[in-house]
């Protein structure tokens, strides 16, 4: 069951098992012969080599022991016939080969490729094979291995990553598990990744993104019609800004604050108060109709000076929170409340309150003692650390599977979870995860989840169901920082920078501003 209404415009996300699935029915019911679709993907994974590196005439392809394998032959046998130099190397002997990927082999020795076995080389000579090439195949591992790779695998990974030469990997990248995403040993780190079939889930979160490079999907001729009749059900949906920005709300002309919502930010004890300035300016440039900030009354001069348009009230005990949740529809309690006394009782007051609740750093931590929460409607906005103090575990274990993890933490605390990181899970009861494509380095530095915090209770204020509040923010954000990058770059990035690039992609899904970048 989708998470919200878009899903029209989102993609599915398999397991690997799933996918092996979905082969096997379109090659048994189909009718499609196993050995035409290793065509058709090579083919396509050629066609993406060319178009992405149109100048390279030196390949080596790695080949492995399995159907991954057959596609390397494949391509190395397509290239060899468009008159490209290839060096093709069988980490598998070619003797073990079986079936689809026998018959590539032998394919592929009948179009002139020269196979050389991995374990028969000497190390200079595997060495000389990285020296000699421009660009790399990689089609060892495919979508059935788990674990870490294992030799020869290992080193010839590792050779593909110390090599410094651009490398396309055939449907996974080496040593990535399809599923999770995860990496127990060494991955390939490809520049671009060809999948193919259905799109496999650990491509898009967990290590995925790190690993996967830019990621171009083929379908093969298998429309979604015949992937929906094989059965098998997608673990999670795809979905980007673009997938959202259509269902950004239109204001009427006659639109006044009254109807975009009130939302009471409570954050900032001593110390941290920036951390609910940003929230509050990052919600007030998300639309909301009113937003209150309530922090310690030292940080009202600053947060006044910064954001006139916020009403900031100082407060020292959680009584003095009444008249302004009274005043409120939707809270975000958490950036920078600190674990000690303040915050304790800020949390303790909020979350006895039905009103849709966003609750983000500090606020989880001191969940992780098991604070119960009485709104229904709430939003919990975990980093992967915060997780495992939710769930108890390591922070290890929440990126071992993220989708797996988002919905552990839903199950116990409720609501809406978004679990942030590259490829941001999103979980709600009952529904399948949906994870947001894509990642930016530059986020990663203090401040950038208290404006993902206030926008999200920007939304939810403005009447948005929490699961598409958290998507559309989590989208929006990403996009925001995008662009921000391209001026200021990654390692430059500040959390005020996202803020200032949000009006003008609302303003473009509006239809004002001109489009652009984003």
């Amino acid at each position: 069951m989708p998470l919200f209404s878009a899903t029209s415009l989102t993609d599915s996300l398999y397991s690997a098992d799933s996918v092996r699935a979905i082969d096997r029915y379109v090659i048994d019911k189909l009718g499609i012969p196993g050995f035409d679709l290793m065509q058709r993907a090579a083919s396509a994974a050629f066609r993406q080599l060319v178009k992405r590196w149109p100048g390279h005439q030196r390949l080596l392809v790695l080949c492995g022991g399995g159907n991954n394998g057959g596609d390397g032959y494949l391509v190395a046998a397509n290239a060899k016939r468009h008159g490209l130099d290839v060096a093709c190397v069988a980490l598998s002997s070619p003797d073990k080969l079986t079936g689809d990927a026998a018959t590539a082999y032998r394919k592929a020795l009948t179009d002139g490729v020269r196979v050389s076995e991995w374990i028969s080389l000497p190390q200079d000579e595997q060495g000389a094979l990285f020296e000699n090439a421009s660009l790399l195949v990689d089609a060892m591992l495919g979508t059935g291995v788990t674990g870490a790779p294992r030799e020869p695998y290992a080193t010839a990974i590792s050779g593909c990553n110390h090599s410094g030469l651009p490398t396309i990997a055939i449907d996974v990248p080496s040593g990535l598990d399809a599923t999770t995403g995860a990496a127990a040993g060494d991955v390939v780190r490809a520049a671009l990744t060809v999948t193919f079939i259905a799109r496999k889930a650990g491509l898009y979160t967990g290590q995925g993104p790190e690993f996967c490079g830019r990621i171009e999907f083929e379908s093969l001729g298998v429309a979604a019609a015949d992937t929906d009749r094989s059965g098998e059900s997608p673990i999670a949906g795809k979905f980007d800004w673009q997938d959202l920005s259509a269902a950004v709300p239109r204001r009427p002309v006659t639109a006044h604050k009254g109807r975009f919502g009130k939302l009471l930010i409570v954050a900032g004890d001593r110390g941290f108060g920036g951390a609910g300035l940003l929230a509050a300016e990052a919600a007030a440039r998300t639309g909301v109709g009113l937003v209150s900030l309530a922090t310690r009354p030292e940080h009202v001069g600053p947060a006044l000076a910064r954001c006139p348009s916020v009403m900031v009230h100082g407060v020292t005990h959680s009584s003095e929170l009444t008249p302004l949740i009274d005043a409120a529809d939707t809270l975000v309690c958490g950036p920078g409340i600190g674990r000690g006394a303040w915050g304790q009782q800020m949390l303790q007051r909020v979350v006895t309150e039905t009103k849709r609740l966003v609750l983000d750093a500090d606020a989880l931590n001191l969940m992780s003692l098991r604070v119960p929460v009485k709104s229904d409607n709430h939003i919990l906005t975990p980093h992967p650390g915060e997780a495992a103090r939710l769930l108890g575990v390591t922070v290890a274990d929440i990126e071992a599977d993220r989708m797996t993890s988002a919905q552990e933490v839903q199950r116990l605390f409720g609501g809406t979870v978004l679990l942030k990181g590259a490829g941001t899970v999103i979980a709600a009861s009952g529904q399948r995860p949906m994870v947001l494509a894509g990642s930016n380095p530059g986020m990663a530095t203090g401040g950038m989840g208290d404006v993902l915090s206030g926008m999200i209770g920007a939304l939810l204020a403005q009447g948005m169901a929490p699961a598409m509040a958290a998507s559309m923010a989590a989208a929006l954000h990403l996009s925001a920082a995008d662009r921000a990058s391209l001026s200021k770059g990654f390692m430059g990035l500040l959390p005020t920078d996202v803020i200032d690039c949000v009006p003008a992609i609302l303003g473009q899904a509006e239809g004002l501003v001109p489009g652009g970048a984003i």
